[in-house]
């Protein structure tokens, strides 16, 4: 069956009183290496099919979500008698509202179109420039590690209200651990792409070797507060999770850093001590990504199964240095006389006129750390997003404009919230890929970011 039949036919089996089938078809290319050999390459397609039943009742409504793969022709009503099994078992969704209809939904053509597939042949710049630099790798005495993947997903969703709407998703991505012979000395390096065209993996690997190259030297320093240069792949992670955690209804209910004391949120007040903004944009260049929401599951206040098909636009969460908006679903919005906001796969933070580099910020620097990535993120306070990790892969020790060595890993204990009030410099934005968070969430646009008094907690044994 393609696609689309899939979705009719699931639709048609239903007996629910509304229905949702989402089939997402995954085409996947990648390579991995190690010790500047590749190892092994290979192209993947799979085939999952979410179907959502939603039935009545006289306690509410209700939702079902079964989603499987490797579904046929035979075992699709299965699939469907699951969902509405599901549903008849659970409780009113606190998250139900009216399914859309076409008239509400993105409008967005190609229904008709097969699934969008990559393969091997997306590495054919790439794959050869990689060749070039485990020769200057093996010369230098480093080895490289690393792994690339290309991926794309063509996404159809039908509903019993008659929406019918398609979207394919490029995603791209290529991590490079580069390490000394004796494994002593270790740095990383990553890119996203959409197809790797504007990968350059001579630049990626001279990145690796002049951080291999500072690492020669290494000074051993204290826990404590440090001028800290936090690189755009640093400030992804931080950013990101702040995203993730300001939903509209734990903040009205009181739970989050983003909830004003006495109830309601914080939004309209100051966060950042300079105009910085953070916004998503379906259309930003690329980084573009799903017009309309796609949920096979309701999360925690943030995504609702029922806003399937939602129309995205480009929404500011924060502007001007103010919260200006919250991750709201229709339900709550409903319930609270808001509009909707839903969440949008891309993230970008920036701030008007500014131009530095991470290179410019080193060059300022009296005294102070710059930072690879950071790792292991974890949340201890939601009621402040105080969160805590690792940094891993270079500490490096800046002294009067230029890295001098390599510092010790130290365990990091800070909020992305409060870090927003105590900006001391902010750079120029830069597409980046997250460390932690790449494999859910790969297009980010951040600047290089410095804060006067980073708190490195303890230190860390990570290597």
């Amino acid at each position: 069956m393609t696609p689309q039949e899939t979705v009719e036919r699931a639709l048609a089996l239903s007996k629910a009183d509304r229905c949702v089938v989402i089939t997402n078809e995954r085409s996947e290319a990648n390579l991995r290496w190690a010790g500047n050999t590749l190892t092994t390459n290979g192209q993947m397609r799979s085939r999952q099919v979410t179907v959502i039943s939603v039935v009545d009742g006289a306690s509410g409504t209700a939702a079902g979500v079964i989603a499987r793969s490797a579904v046929t022709a035979d075992t699709l009503e299965d699939l469907v008698r699951a969902s509405e099994q599901a549903a008849g078992d659970a409780g009113p969704a606190d998250d139900a509202a009216p399914l859309l209809e076409p008239t509400d939904g993105a409008a967005v053509d190609g229904w008709d179109a097969e699934p969008d597939e990559t393969s091997i042949a997306v590495f054919a710049g790439f794959a050869p420039d990689l060749g070039e630099a485990f020769a200057r790798s093996r010369a230098e005495r480093r080895l490289l590690f690393g792994f690339a993947e290309h991926v794309l997903e063509s996404r159809y969703l039908g509903s019993s209200t008659g929406l019918r709407l398609r979207h394919t998703q490029p995603t791209g991505k290529i991590e490079v651990n580069g390490k000394s012979e004796d494994y002593a000395r270790s740095a990383w390096v990553g890119q996203s792409t959409r197809d790797f065209a504007d990968v350059d993996v001579a630049a990626l690997d001279g990145q690796l070797a002049q951080r291999l190259a500072w690492a020669a030297r290494s000074v051993e320093l204290p826990a404590g507060r440090y001028e800290t240069i936090l690189p755009p792949t640093a400030v992804a992670d931080l950013m990101f999770y702040l995203y993730f955690s300001a939903g509209a209804r734990d903040a009205d209910e009181g739970r989050t850093v983003f909830s004003k004391p006495g109830g309601g949120t914080r939004i309209g007040e100051p966060l950042a001590s300079q105009p910085i903004s953070m916004r998503s944009d379906p259309t930003r260049p690329g980084l573009e990504c799903e017009p309309f929401l796609t949920a096979t599951a309701s999360y925690g206040g943030l995504v609702s199964v029922f806003d399937n098909g939602y129309p995205l636009g480009a929404t500011d969460w924060i502007r001007d240095g103010k919260l200006a908006e919250l991750i709201r679903t229709r339900a709550w919005a409903a319930k609270t006389g808001a509009q909707p906001a839903p969440m949008i796969d891309n993230l970008i933070v920036e701030a008007p006129d500014a131009t530095a580099s991470v290179e410019d910020m080193v060059a300022r620097t009296g005294r102070g750390l710059l930072l690879t990535c950071l790792w292991y993120i974890r949340e201890v306070d939601p009621q402040t997003l105080l969160l805590t990790g690792l940094t891993r892969d270079g500490v490096y020790l800046v002294e009067d404009g230029e890295v001098t060595g390599a510092v010790n890993n130290f365990r990091w204990n800070e909020s992305p919230v409060d870090l927003y009030g105590r900006i001391a410099e902010i750079g120029r934005t830069q597409r980046c890929l997250p460390r932690e968070w790449n494999d859910y969430f790969n297009r980010t646009a951040m600047p290089p970011l410095r804060i006067s008094d980073f708190n490195m907690s303890t230190i860390s044994q990570a290597s």
